[in-house]
């Protein structure tokens, strides 16, 4: 049986808290732009000091945002972008309550995977052991799939090899998908293998070129932008099959956001990235658990966007569980590099670890 770490709260009756000054904070003055000396947010539950003896959390944060005061005792966490003249904006540069500020890193215990000053096979890599972490997320899922929020983070390989496109739609229908963050490549792909049964002009069975191959991801394009939307295709009976499909059917929240390289794109896809980071954060917010999978673009984003922990309904306080899956060692690792340090990284092809994720969750294919 899964159970998720208890959370620590942090000592707020040491003496170093305890003497700690109110967080001064500084009106905004001009839209999107922070006064001088705010304090940037990180990936961990931060308290702010807004009444003597009263510390405020975050409850729901992301990384390289400000912190704002609302009814004198609320913090909001926003976007540079989004803020507006008249708004506070907490101030201070130091994270141990000197200013009133603590970034509290050990709400969660962890252990060390080692004691020994020097070891061999500290660091992640092709060669690494992944069988704990595979049965921890299988146990994982099971517990939010009822209980927490599960977001899918998708390239468009899963979509390139008919038993892993499957198995991901078979996994969508049983309940273990809450939402999904994209591009284009991923929807149209997906959806060409409805269509066509290529992804690119390849099969996606036997890897055979079909004729003209290459029109096929644009005719696929065209024909849902004809239709209308990916919901009107699905409904309309012309998309039959597939992970689009199954998200449409199960109303699962998806966001598709664009890119300068798109083709097309697809009439679904948010071309405006501003737009596209909203949507994309609306679902990131609710996360408990991300699965990210084969795109080191889409992964770097939903990290930046997803905290260390979660402030739930009844209040109590979880970790976030952040999962990239990936064959590059060096896409793995790219997110505790930009600060993700909760990431956990299985070096796999993304169309393996779907199917045995499939076999060990529902059944054999």
């Amino acid at each position: 049986m899964f159970k998720l770490p208890e959370f620590i709260p942090p000592a707020f009756n040491s003496p170093r808290l305890l003497e700690a000054p109110l967080v001064q904070f500084k009106e905004v003055k001009k839209p999107g732009i922070a006064p001088r000396g705010y304090h940037a947010t990180s990936i961990y539950p931060e308290y702010f000091h807004v009444q003597k003896g009263k510390w405020v959390l975050a409850k729901d944060s992301r990384m390289d945002c400000v912190a704002v005061l609302r009814d004198e005792i609320a913090i909001e966490i926003k976007e540079f972008r989004r803020l507006s003249p008249g708004e506070l904006v907490a101030c201070g540069r130091r994270e141990n309550g000197e200013d009133g500020i603590l970034v509290h890193t050990e709400a969660f215990k962890r252990q060390r995977s080692s004691h020994e000053k020097f070891a061999f096979r500290t660091g992640i890599s092709r060669e690494t052991s992944f069988s704990c972490d595979y049965d921890e997320l299988y146990n994982l899922l099971e517990h939010d799939r009822e209980k927490g929020f599960l977001l899918w983070v998708l390239g468009p390989a899963v979509a390139f090899d008919k038993d892993s496109r499957d198995c991901l739609a078979a996994i969508i229908d049983a309940g273990f998908v809450h939402g999904v963050l994209a591009g284009n490549a991923l929807a149209t792909h997906d959806m060409e293998a409805a269509l066509f049964g290529t992804a690119l002009g390849q099969d996606i069975y036997t890897k055979k070129h079909a004729s003209l191959g290459h029109y096929k991801h644009l005719d696929t394009i065209n024909r849902i932008g004809r239709i209308g939307s990916i919901k009107a295709a699905v409904e309309s009976g012309e998309l039959k099959d597939g992970i689009m499909a199954s998200l449409v059917r199960r109303s699962i929240p998806f966001v598709l956001a664009g890119s300068i390289r798109d083709d097309g794109p697809l009439p679904d896809v948010f071309a405006n990235v501003s737009e596209a980071q909203d949507r994309m954060r609306a679902l990131a917010r609710k996360a408990t658990t991300v699965i990210s999978m084969a795109t080191q673009l889409h992964s770097i984003a939903t990290g930046n966007m997803t905290p260390s922990y979660r402030v739930m309904e009844d209040g109590s306080i979880r970790p976030v569980y952040f999962f990239v899956i990936d064959m590059s060692e060096f896409a793995a690792n790219k997110l505790a590099d930009r600060g993700s340090l909760t990431a956990r990284s299985i070096l796999t092809n993304a169309q393996d670890f779907v199917v045995n994720l499939h076999r060990k969750l529902i059944g054999k294919v």
